[in-house]
């Protein structure tokens, strides 16, 4: 199990930001931010499901955030190694750069499988 620190996780976040080309990046004022905190998921408070990120677009501008705890929570019970935190976080941030995007694009196919994908696994 390799636990990254918040600093760890931040450095390397910042290198996989640099991957995605800089069309990425129009119209996100508020760039991409990783918080400290964990997000448990509001509507499954009994599971052990977690919000790894949100593309927010409100009064403060376009941004990205992603939260530390959440991807935390997952690495102690899942015991990833580098490699897994490489990936979670270069998947959940593609998935936020996906809705940011859309969202330029007056589209909302993500944010329609997302929701499908929940309903489904509701139903489990």
């Amino acid at each position: 199990m390799d636990i990254l620190t918040f600093d760890q996780a931040g450095d390397l976040l910042d290198e996989l930001a640099e991957e995605f080309p800089p069309e990425f990046y129009e119209d996100l004022n508020g760039g991409i931010s990783l918080l400290p905190e964990a997000m448990p998921d509001p509507d499954y408070p009994e599971e052990n499901l977690f919000i790894m990120g949100e593309y927010c677009n409100d009064q403060m501008g376009r941004y990205i955030n992603l939260y530390y705890g959440s991807f935390l929570a997952l690495a102690q019970q899942e015991h990833w190694t580098r490699e897994d935190w490489e990936d979670e976080l270069y998947d959940t941030l593609a998935h936020e750069f996906t809705h940011h995007i859309e969202g330029l694009a007056g589209e909302r196919g993500l944010e329609i499988k997302d929701a499908a994908f929940l309903e489904q696994y509701k139903k489990k």
